[in-house]
């Protein structure tokens, strides 16, 4: 709940603080003195977005404070996520600049205008005419049938065990995804292995080849020349050979009468022999040289295959390419199957959902059996608000899928006047019949609903006598177990105040400033005596002034 606001430099107030009941706050004036102003600075606090247009003093800064005690609102999950310091007393914190720089703090740490509404919505519930209320949120209908249902732990149940079933479906969903796609990838690497395969690599095979083909391609140019050297070596007439043999048969004849011709001789001898077998080798190349077309194209059509399987697993020789054989083999035999795990996991989600139907269904009819006297009782309730004709109607349908609240729908329907048809809330009340509908509502579920501060501009519009008084009691008997703030023109419900204040105008020199004052029990009877009668009061209206205090 909210126990101070404090407002500097804003719009025509220059400063003011005001301290707000536990229980309910009237807040009353004359028309303009600024009950509105005081609204929009709550509201910035609220997150609403401003600018230097609302400074009182464009040379100072605008502050906007307000005090919370948070203890009962289960807020610190909120502050523990965000690293804020937690209290149960909570100081919540906007400033604007002259500049038109706008800072939020809560606790002193600086937060962004997401995070502080986040925050000051779970602690102020701000009603004003043709705002978009929590009431139009199916989610806030369901949470209040749950209320009156005390489903609570039913509900914390359900949803421990959804967050369950959730999470299971994601894994199930990431495995047949992860099934496909290593199926896929299984497939690619077999077609991968499988051409490797068949290709039979040799580990020396691509050397090999490659001389071949070098041998083939200059076949006609090998078998020219080595054809010239043989003429050279024996077949011609002053051979190499036949000069040699000359050489050596003279050296045969001198060998005998000198030890070092002879030493010479044997070696020549040795030259001559070796030079024949040379010569014999290059005449048997030359004769196998023949150019062999068929055979180039094979070896091309080979060293092209390995070439491009090089280029395909990015290597350069054929012992790499039978690594990368050996590898997808290995990586082949290593996918394992998932389908024992996923059959598993199916059971598992089975199992889970089964449950949640008998979970959801006992939140179902018991949501069902509140309907019939929730409906009557905000009948009742909008009966004596003026609003005889006025009817709701709890609408629960039912789900395709499981939801993490089960499988219900539910959307509040409303018809204003006799015979007209149910519609949703939003499209068919009023700002003064939507007001009203929110007080009669959640009056009937505000012992089961930790509700925030509920603060009600003008919710009495277009009401008076009976119907105000009456008003009166229902926000008297909300505000006995929630705090409740209300800027009321009417007399009937400012006397229900537990606390009481003033806001007015006051001139110095040439401006005029906002002031706000708490009355006394005495200023209270003039005050609502006013509002009964005018300025100056009656004394008859004095007296039925005392009366409403009293009531």
């Amino acid at each position: 709940m909210i126990q101070r606001l404090l407002v500097k430099n804003y719009a025509i107030i220059e400063e003011l603080e005001i301290e707000f009941s536990e229980k309910l706050t009237i807040i009353t004036g004359e028309t303009g003195a600024g009950k509105s102003i005081l609204l929009g600075a709550l509201g910035l606090i609220m997150g609403n977005r401003a600018d230097s247009k609302v400074l009182f003093n464009q040379k100072e800064k605008c502050i906007i404070e307000g005090h919370f005690k948070v203890a009962n609102y289960k807020v610190k999950p909120f502050f523990d996520e965000h690293d804020i310091d937690y209290d149960e007393e909570v100081i919540i914190r906007r400033e604007l600049t002259p500049a038109g720089k706008s800072r939020a703090f809560i606790n002193d740490t600086p937060v962004n205008l997401s995070l502080l509404k986040q925050l000051s919505s779970a602690l102020i519930d701000l009603h004003q005419q043709f705002d978009t209320m929590d009431i139009h949120q199916v989610s806030f209908q369901l949470r209040m049938i749950d209320a009156l249902a005390d489903n609570q732990e039913r509900l914390e149940n359900y949803q421990m065990r959804f967050r369950r079933y959730q999470e299971m479906k994601k894994r199930l969903a990431f495995l047949e995804e992860k099934k496909a796609s290593a199926s896929q990838e299984q497939d690619y690497l077999k077609f991968q292995l499988e051409e490797l395969k068949e290709v039979k690599l040799l580990p020396n095979e691509q050397d090999i080849l490659e001389l071949e083909q070098k041998t083939l391609s200059n076949a006609e140019e090998i078998k020219q020349q080595l054809t010239k050297v043989n003429q050279l070596l024996r077949e011609a007439d002053f051979s190499a050979l036949n000069q040699l043999q000359e050489v050596s048969l003279t050296l045969g004849r001198l060998k005998d009468f000198n030890h070092r011709i002879e030493e010479n001789y044997q070696r020549l001898d040795n030259l001559v022999f070796e030079l024949t077998d040379i010569s014999s080798e290059l005449q048997q190349i030359e004769e196998s040289t023949e150019p062999d077309e068929e055979r180039i194209s094979i070896v091309n059509e080979r060293l092209n295959t390995i070439y491009k399987l090089q280029t395909k697993h990015r290597v350069s020789t054929v012992a790499e390419l039978l690594a990368v054989q050996a590898d997808l083999e290995a990586k082949v035999t290593d996918f394992g199957d998932q389908s024992a795990e996923l059959l598993q996991l199916e059971a598992k989600i089975k199992k889970y959902e089964q449950e949640l139907k008998k979970l959801g269904e006992v939140l179902s009819k018991k949501r069902k059996a509140q309907v019939g006297g929730f409906e009557k009782k905000v009948h009742k309730l909008l009966a004596l608000l003026s609003m005889e004709h006025a009817m709701l109607k709890v609408d629960i349908s039912r789900t395709k899928e499981l939801t993490s609240t089960g499988f219900d729908q539910v959307e509040f329907l409303f018809a204003p006047n006799r015979g007209s048809r149910f519609e949703s809330i939003k499209s068919v009340a009023s700002g003064g019949e939507l007001s009203r509908l929110t007080l009669c509502t959640k009056s009937l579920v505000a012992d089961a609903i930790p509700l925030p501060t509920l603060i009600y501009d003008e919710i009495d519009a277009g009401v008076s006598g009976d119907v105000a008084l009456k008003m009166g009691h229902i926000l008297s008997d909300l505000s006995s177990r929630h705090q409740v703030i209300s800027i009321t023109h009417t007399p009937q419900i400012a006397a229900k105040a537990h606390k009481h204040y003033f806001v007015y105008k006051t001139l110095k020199g040439n401006r005029t400033f906002t002031s706000i004052k708490p009355l006394t029990e005495s200023e209270r009877v003039v005050e609502i005596a006013t509002m009964l009668s005018g300025s100056p009061p009656t004394a008859a209206a004095k007296e039925n002034a005392v009366e409403l205090l009293q009531i």
